[in-house]
């Protein structure tokens, strides 16, 4: 039997608002995912670190504070620096059009804006990881 997708779910910076995180969260356990919050207040060291740790197959970032283009190239930077390449980088939260497809560039998967159904979520996860991830 193949294990369940594990993810980690993280608010990275000073950000305080989480219950959008909470509610992929919750969303991505209820579809039988494994899922790792680390709560809020996480910096990106943290966040790779956590996920190194926890073999996660996924990491997802809620951001509402604009720090986006700090946030995850710093992120991506750790993942190339730990050889992370097959783990996929996702999140979503207030993020303009221009700066997803930038980041998408830099390596991010697939970001999402708020009101994005969970569904849609959820299958991009299963779908990425089932193709970039030996199961």
């Amino acid at each position: 039997m193949k294990r369940p997708i594990r993810v980690l779910v993280a608010k990275v910076g000073l950000d305080g608002h989480d219950r959008g995180a909470k509610i992929i969260a919750s969303a991505l356990r209820d579809a039988g995912m494994e899922v790792i919050y680390t709560g809020l207040r996480q910096t990106p060291e943290m966040v790779v670190n956590t996920a190194l740790q926890e073999d996660v197959d996924a990491i997802g970032i809620s951001i509402l504070s604009g720090a986006h283009l700090t946030v995850f190239p710093k992120i991506i930077r750790l993942m190339k620096e730990k050889g992370m390449d097959d783990v996929l980088l996702t999140g979503g939260g207030i993020i303009p059009e221009d700066d997803m497809e930038e980041l998408s560039r830099m390596g991010s998967g697939r970001l999402f804006p708020p009101g994005t159904p969970t569904a849609s979520i959820k299958e991009y996860i299963t779908e990425w990881v089932l193709t970039h991830r030996e199961f």
